[in-house]
């Protein structure tokens, strides 16, 4: 039986990255797993742009991405999972793809669809991406 020590979940708060979250909670139960769930905040759109954010969607935004990380630390918890929250900056997916491989993990838990429709629309999904340029198995729930 293949052994997943270190779990990661790509969580953005959309219901697809809770079943993701759920999957993956459920996944660390089975393998007594570490599960580490991060949120990516992708400002790079503001400043390719050359400008700053407005301070109030900032600020709209780190309560969202606080309110999304507690909601997967009750979660995990409350199933008796080890879990470690982290928000990291940049491009969702090769944030994602970053923090998988600073942190050795062996699977990635991923919704096949975010928050982040328009975005798509033009680049393709981030779970597309993270599929296609992982290192490690990624497993899509939709």
């Amino acid at each position: 039986m293949v052994m997943f020590e270190r779990i990661l979940v790509a969580y953005d708060g959309s219901e697809n990255a809770k079943r993701a979250l759920l999957q993956g909670i459920e996944l660390a139960k089975l393998f007594n797993s570490r599960l580490f769930v991060v949120e990516a905040i992708d400002l790079t759109v503001f400043y390719n742009a050359g400008i700053l954010p407005p301070l109030s969607a900032l600020k709209d935004l780190e309560k969202k991405v606080k309110a999304d990380m507690a909601e997967a630390t009750e979660l995990a918890k409350s199933q008796g999972v080890d879990v470690i929250t982290e928000v990291i900056e940049g491009d969702p997916a090769t944030s994602v793809l970053d923090y998988a491989e600073k942190n050795n993990v062996d699977l990635i838990v991923v919704g096949s669809r975010g928050l982040s429709r328009f975005k798509r629309v033009f680049l393709g999904s981030v779970s597309t991406a993270i599929l296609k340029h992982a290192k490690v198995p990624v497993m899509v729930v939709k």
